[in-house]
């Protein structure tokens, strides 16, 4: 006599698939990062959930909003989205959907749909439509590659609009 077992395809990868439930799961999150008793960061979310594994990560499914500040405890820069995903181990956090990133310091404000911040060599990219709002200036590109800090910046495809004063121009 013979006896074989059958199983569906769908039923084997369900029976083997990691567990796809956050391990930890925050709602009106607001978390402070000090550093000797200074404020540097600020972070808030309606949700944060939480997954484990070899690559853990966090996700901010309905948007996110951080501060960062200075060592006098003032607002430095400050960047928002609908939606981001920070991956731990690899040090790369995604945010998409309406991304503004604020500079108060030069008062530059970045519009964009998806930016990648890639902490561990400090930059950032945005492989979207950008759009860059300075006093006197606004700045389009089809993507960019920035410092962290946003004070150096490579934009592709650049154009604008520049306010320019008369006493710049030389007629000489």
């Amino acid at each position: 006599m013979l006896f074989s077992c059958e199983n569906s395809i769908s039923e084997v990868r369900q029976i083997t698939q990691q567990d796809s439930l956050p391990i930890v799961s925050a709602h009106n999150i607001v978390y402070e990062r000090t550093d000797s008793g200074y404020l540097q960061v600020v972070l808030r979310s309606p949700l944060m959930n939480r997954f484990e594994g070899e690559d853990a990560y966090t996700v901010f499914p309905d948007g996110f909003e951080v501060t960062f500040y200075d060592s006098l405890e003032q607002p430095v820069s400050f960047i928002k989205a609908n939606y981001g995903i920070n991956y731990e181990k690899k040090k790369l956090m995604k945010a998409r959907n309406d991304v503004v990133v604020m500079n108060y310091e030069n008062e530059e404000q970045l519009n964009t749909e998806n930016l990648v911040w890639d902490q561990r060599n400090k930059k950032i990219i945005a492989n979207t439509f950008i759009k860059i709002t300075t006093p006197g200036k606004v700045i389009y590109g089809d993507s960019l590659h920035a410092h962290e800090s946003f004070k150096s910046r490579d934009i592709f495809n650049m154009r604008g609009v520049f306010e320019v004063e008369d006493d710049t121009v030389s007629t000489n």
